[in-house]
């Protein structure tokens, strides 16, 4: 602090020559000529300012601020201090090639320790690297210090942590098969079908430390449905999508692959397929009654267009739309909110409105010698009826309805799934083409016998 107050008192006798040069002298100048532009200046303030003692005074002053201003700003700068700064990348060097690393931190503090113009300097410059040596290091364990290079020599430092336990394991690599994952199907139009996915190659290559390696059980390509590009129905668009190593559990297991990205080729189209409205009444209206009619949506035939994978749509021949009218003695209506079949993902309409319309004019039919037959028999097996293979069938309902109706429009059959080789008592079912009709059949169960092919 002595040698600098020295300083300070030659830079203050310096700076005062100059001010007495350049702002006393010329003030005075001024003052004077403005004196001589009053027909009668003040004698008192003339004589005041002619002094020497005048002058000296003023300078004095001047410099003793100049000096407090200059003497504040350099002990601020002088004071020692410290910063910490926070370097999120560390560079590691290594034969990348034939070798991975594990244990790097992810990022390093430095302390930054000395006086504040040199820490103001160092902030200001480019964020010098945090560096980690392995260069001829063999695989194993080791114990590896972290430098910083600081190019200021004014400036201590400290660097946390400064050491790094790092493991080396020599890179291995393996081929993979590739699948594609879609991810965010659900923000496609409910009307689309993604109806064909191809990558342009089935497998790639990871590498990594052999344990990793291990635990890759798929590799995916995983296209972003929201970042689709524009796209017409029925033409192949074109995605370069990212690649991700799974294990078992789904978990991402941290390796390299090769290639990073593969193009996946896309078709999006929109089947559909429109099919009729089934009403099926559960139960039986009241015993003097019968049903003359069901209409859809003041329809006779109403219609619906599914959307859906084209072999799903395929197998199916009509939408069922169940209501309940056990009991019904009266014209009823029902609103019915429809079910989608499994595998549909969109149909035009979502609920509609079933008018059942009743009448008294009802009469009961016997069909006689309807055949039974079975289904769900496994494949290996053959089936004989052991007491009867036909039923008459009792029809109940509007008298020209079931007058209208042939053994040809009922159907009798019995239920074989997970039945083998032997004798089986299993019931009878009966079903009809016209829902307004009451089947029955006058045996309920019968008696068949399985035996191998």
């Amino acid at each position: 602090m002595k040698t600098i107050a020295k300083i300070f008192k030659n830079i203050v006798s310096f700076f005062s020559r100059i001010i007495d040069k350049l702002i006393v002298m010329p003030i005075s100048k001024l003052i004077l000529m403005i004196n001589k532009k009053f027909e009668k200046p003040g004698k008192k303030f003339e004589n005041w300012l002619s002094r020497t003692n005048t002058l000296l005074f003023i300078s004095l002053v001047l410099a003793i601020l100049i000096f407090i201003v200059i003497d504040q700003r350099i002990l601020t700068y002088s004071e020692s201090s410290a910063e910490v700064l926070t370097i999120d990348q560390v560079k590691v060097e290594y034969d990348e090639d034939n070798y991975v690393v594990e244990g790097i931190p992810e990022s390093v503090d430095i302390t930054l320790i000395g006086n504040k113009a040199d820490l103001y300097i160092a902030k200001q410059s480019p964020t010098n690297e945090v560096v980690i040596d392995l260069w001829g290091l063999k695989p194993g364990t080791h114990k590896v210090d972290i430098k910083y290079d600081q190019l200021s020599g004014n400036i201590r430092y400290s660097v946390n942590p400064s050491v790094a336990t790092v493991v080396i394991y020599e890179k291995v690599s393996a081929t993979k098969t590739l699948s594609v994952d879609l991810l965010n199907q659900d923000s496609l139009d409910a009307r689309y079908i993604i109806d064909e996915v191809n990558a342009t190659t089935d497998s790639v290559v990871v590498q990594g430390a052999s344990y990793k390696v291990e635990q890759v059980a798929t590799v995916k390509a995983l296209v972003d449905i929201n970042t689709l590009p524009d796209f017409e129905l029925g033409e192949r668009i074109v995605v370069s999508a990212p690649l991700r190593a799974y294990d078992e559990a789904g978990n991402v297991v941290d390796v390299e692959i090769s290639p990073a990205r593969v193009d996946v080729e896309l078709l999006i189209d929109s089947p559909s397929k429109q099919v009729p409205i089934q009403v099926i009444p559960n139960g039986s209206v009241v015993y003097n009654m019968g049903i003359s009619n069901l209409i859809v949506n003041n329809n006779e035939n109403t219609m619906v267009t599914l959307y859906g994978p084209s072999e799903v749509l395929s197998t199916i021949e009509y939408l069922p739309v169940n209501i309940n009218v056990d009991g019904l003695s009266e014209d009823t209506q029902f609103r019915v909110n429809l079910e989608k079949p499994n595998g549909v993902k969109h149909m035009s309409i979502d609920n509609v409105t079933v008018d059942v319309k009743l009448s008294s004019d009802i009469s009961n039919v016997d069909i006689e010698n309807v055949s039974i037959s079975t289904i769900n028999l496994n494949s290996n097996y053959g089936v004989a009826p052991v007491d009867i293979d036909s039923v008459t069938v009792k029809l109940k309902g509007v008298t020209d309805i079931v007058n209208s109706i042939t053994a040809d429009d009922i159907n009798v059959y019995v239920d074989l799934s997970g039945l083998g080789v032997g004798t089986h008592e299993v019931p009878i079912i009966v079903s009809g083409n016209d829902p307004r009709v009451e089947y029955l059949s006058s045996v309920l169960k019968m008696n068949v016998r399985i035996y191998e092919n």
